[in-house]
């Protein structure tokens, strides 16, 4: 994996340097921005780290200017912490967001989960068919993996298919009688949904969301059930 870090504090660069190759990343550094340009088509990088407040071209900018071309993660790493800050680094294409002082552990964790979304896509041309990537959640079909929250949890095939089909019908009601014969491909009867209910808790507690007004899945009383977009 081929890991942009752009930075003019030298002593910043050099440790996220340090932390990248120690995981086995090849690394290119830059304590400026105005270079980057012009080397990036021949760097195939995997994932960019770059710095907001920069002499030449601005975090911001060079951000826009990457995204022109390219859809690999943007990691800020920057000083400035205010939350509008960190709004328009989001709105302008970067994929997440850390403030200096940070801790490395914290940064690898950022960067690991990062390269592991967009390895996902990249492994399935056919993403719009195989993955569904929304509120926290990437469920994928091809290689029946949920990550939640960036971590994976595993899932048994019920388990599987049942999100999986309520994240295709995501912000609409899927009837249980729906859920059960596209799940189960057999006829639905009314006991059968004890057994939709004991798979529905079982994935609320693995996604720890089993309070009483559970944010993912939705039960839409008498109906069935929804997460919303």
């Amino acid at each position: 994996m081929n890991i942009l870090v752009v930075d003019d504090e030298k002593e910043i660069a050099d440790l996220i340097e340090i932390c990248l190759k120690n995981a086995n990343y090849n690394v290119y550094k830059y304590y400026a921005s105005n270079k980057v340009l012009e080397d990036l088509e021949s760097l195939k990088i995997d994932l960019a780290i770059l710095d907001v407040m920069m002499p030449d071209i601005d975090g911001f900018s060079l951000c826009r200017k990457i995204r022109e071309k390219y859809n690999f993660p943007i990691i800020f790493v920057t000083a400035k912490v205010e939350d509008i800050d960190k709004i328009n680094g989001l709105t302008i294409g970067a994929d997440d967001y850390i403030t200096k002082p940070f801790k490395p552990l914290e940064l690898m964790a950022r960067v690991k989960a990062q390269l592991r979304r967009y390895t996902t896509y990249n492994e399935n041309s056919l993403e719009n068919e195989s993955v569904i990537d929304f509120r926290n959640i990437v469920i994928n079909k091809n290689t029946h993996e949920f990550y939640f929250n960036d971590k994976k949890i595993e899932l048994t095939p019920i388990e599987f298919d049942i999100l999986w089909y309520l994240c295709q019908n995501r912000g609409s009601v899927v009837k249980t009688e729906d859920l059960f014969s596209t799940v189960w491909q057999e006829k639905y009867y009314e006991n059968d949904n004890n057994t939709i209910m004991v798979h529905i808790r079982h994935l609320r507690e693995k996604m720890n969301d089993t309070g009483k007004k559970p944010k993912y899945i939705v039960t839409v009383w008498g109906v069935g059930y929804k997460i919303e977009k």
